[in-house]
């Protein structure tokens, strides 16, 4: 006599994983976007956050001068 165990087929990622992999990419594009083309716009309380900006422009080799 056999015993019938059911089992869970997975069909594909969840949506949830799928939402969030979307939101992931979206943010990192939103990242790279300020990282590349801020000119000390958004650094107006003080210059650490420009210079931060500055130094990831030189490691990602985007001309900024």
């Amino acid at each position: 006599m056999s015993t019938f165990i059911p089992t869970l087929v997975r069909r594909g990622p969840s949506a949830l994983a799928v939402v969030g992999a979307l939101f992931a990419v979206a943010a990192s594009l939103v990242v790279l976007y300020l990282v590349q083309f801020d000119a000390g716009h958004l650094s107006r309380a003080g210059m650490l956050l420009h210079e931060v900006m500055h130094d990831g422009r030189h490691l990602l080799g985007v001309p900024c001068h």
